[in-house]
C-alpha cells in the first residue's frame, strides 16, 4: 500500500462573515460559500509548491449546503479554482461535521489506489445565513430524526446527555463537572487568542473569568447562559464560516521532503445513530476503536503523541476525546484539564488551534482545517501557538453526537 503525505495546506479565516440588520432581520452576506472555497482551495495548492494542472481530482466535504444556502451539487464549484481544473473529478462527501475529514480518507485511498497522484481535498461551510432557529434545525437533521431531531433534541441536548452519562458513572458532584467543562473551555480561549484565523480572539481565558460570566448580576441574569442543563453557553462551539483545503500525494512522489507530513495511520469508526440504544453514554466507544486502528496502524502510542487536535464541539466531547486518545486515563480527564495538563508546556499540548470553541465550528469544514493546523505544526510553520515538540500529531475528528469517528496521526517530515 502507497504511503500518503499532505504536501500544503491552507485555512481561511473564521467567522460570522454577514451582516445582520437588527431592525428588519435582513441578513445580507459578505463572504459567500463560493468565496471560501476557492480561496481555500487556491491557497493550498499556492502552498504546494505546484500548478492547478497538476490536481488529478478533487474531493470536498460539505455538511449541508442545500439548507444552509440552497445550494446542492458543490463539488463542482471547485472548478472555478483555476481554468486547468474544468474536466477533472470532482466529489462531494457528507458525514455532518467529519465531512471534510472522510473527504481526505476518500482522497487517500484514491492516491492509494494508484488512479491518482494529486489530489486536492476542501472543507467549506456557510451557516450563517440562517437565522438561529432554522440554522438548528438544519444541525438538527444529522440526529437520528426519528427519535431525535423530530422529537425537539438540539445538538447540546444530545451531548448534555453525555456530560450527564458521565457524571453519573464517575459520581461528578455538580460543582467538579462544571470546574472540569470550564476550565476545558478556557485553555482553548487561551490559545485561540494567539490565532489570527481564530472567530473568538477575545472569549474568557480563564476558569474565573467564565465563573464570573456565570454569576447572576444585580438583575439575576447571567451572561454565560444555561442552553441544555449541565451545558451552558461557554459550552458550546461557535456557528461559524470557513474553508479550509490539504493537497495530498504518494510520499514516494514527494519532491520537498522539508514540507512533506505523513498520514502515518487512520482510524475511521461509526456509533450507532440513535443514542438511545448506546451503551456505556460515559464513553466514546467508537472513538477508541478509531484511536485503537489509527495507533496500531502508525505503529505508536499515546505515549508517542506530541499534540492532538480534538474536536470539542461542547466541552464534554473535549474531554471524553482526550480519554479516548488515551491522553489521560478514564473519568480523569477532567481532573488532568483542572490540573493544568495539555497547555502548550505540557508534554503533551491539546487544541493549540483554539479549537472549534474558540477557532470556530463550520461543520464541514472542520475536519479540514483541524489537519491544515496540524500540518502547519509539523511543518514549524504554526499558526498561533506552537507546540513544544511536533514530530507526532493526532486528530480527532467526529460527526454527529459522535457517530462518525475520524482519528488520523501525522508524523513530522524525517
Amino acid at each position: 500500500m502507497s504511503r500518503v503525505s499532505i504536501i500544503g495546506a491552507y485555512n481561511t479565516e473564521f467567522g460570522a462573515f454577514v451582516k445582520k440588520d437588527k431592525v428588519t432581520g435582513l441578513i445580507t452576506d459578505t463572504k459567500s460559500y463560493y468565496d471560501l472555497l476557492v480561496e481555500a482551495g487556491r491557497g493550498a495548492i499556492r502552498d504546494a509548491g505546484l500548478d492547478p494542472a497538476d490536481i488529478d481530482a478533487v474531493y470536498v466535504g460539505s455538511c449541508s449546503p442545500g439548507t444552509f444556502i440552497n445550494q446542492e451539487h458543490v463539488a463542482p464549484l471547485a472548478a472555478e479554482i483555476d481554468p486547468a481544473l474544468r474536466f477533472k473529478p470532482m466529489t462531494r462527501c457528507e458525514c455532518a461535521c467529519a465531512s471534510s475529514s472522510v473527504a481526505f480518507y476518500d482522497g487517500i485511498y484514491a492516491i492509494e489506489s494508484g488512479r491518482y497522484r494529486n489530489v486536492l481535498v476542501i472543507g467549506v461551510e456557510k451557516m450563517n445565513l440562517l437565522p438561529t432557529p432554522q440554522m438548528t434545525h438544519v444541525l438538527a437533521c444529522s440526529s437520528h430524526w426519528p427519535t431525535e431531531g423530530s422529537k425537539g433534541w438540539s445538538f447540546p441536548m444530545l451531548f448534555a446527555a453525555y456530560a450527564k452519562g458521565y457524571q453519573k458513572h464517575y459520581g461528578f458532584s455538580n460543582e467538579t463537572l462544571e470546574n472540569m467543562l470550564w476550565t476545558a473551555g478556557a485553555l482553548c480561549y487561551k490559545n485561540g487568542a494567539e490565532n489570527p484565523l481564530a472567530h473568538v480572539r477575545n472569549g474568557p481565558a480563564s476558569l474565573d473569568a467564565i465563573r464570573t460570566l456565570t454569576t447572576p448580576d444585580a438583575n439575576g441574569k447571567c451572561k454565560n447562559v444555561m442552553i441544555a442543563p449541565p451545558l451552558r453557553l461557554h459550552d458550546c462551539s461557535l456557528v461559524t464560516d470557513g474553508a479550509a483545503a490539504l493537497v495530498i500525494t504518494s510520499t514516494s512522489k514527494v519532491v520537498n521532503k522539508t514540507r512533506a507530513v505523513e498520514v502515518a495511520g487512520i482510524g475511521h469508526s461509526i456509533e450507532r445513530l440513535p443514542e438511545n440504544v448506546r451503551p456505556n453514554m460515559h464513553e466514546l466507544m467508537a472513538g477508541k476503536d478509531a484511536v485503537a486502528k489509527a495507533y496500531r496502524e502508525a505503529g505508536i502510542t499515546a505515549a508517542d503523541v506530541d499534540f492532538a487536535e480534538v474536536h470539542d464541539c461542547f466541552t464534554i466531547n473535549m474531554i471524553l476525546s482526550t480519554e479516548a486518545l488515551g491522553l489521560s486515563a478514564d473519568g480523569r480527564g477532567g481532573y488532568d484539564y483542572l490540573d493544568g495538563r495539555f497547555t502548550r508546556d505540557d508534554r503533551v499540548a491539546v487544541n493549540l488551534s483554539g479549537g472549534l470553541k474558540s477557532k470556530g465550528h463550520p461543520v464541514g469544514a472542520t475536519g479540514a482545517s483541524m489537519h491544515a493546523l496540524a500540518y502547519k505544526q509539523l511543518i514549524g510553520e504554526p499558526i498561533g501557538v506552537a507546540a513544544k515538540k511536533a514530530d507526532v500529531g493526532v486528530v480527532f475528528n467526529v460527526g454527529g453526537s459522535s457517530v462518525t469517528n475520524c482519528v488520523t496521526v501525522l508524523k513530522a517530515p524525517k
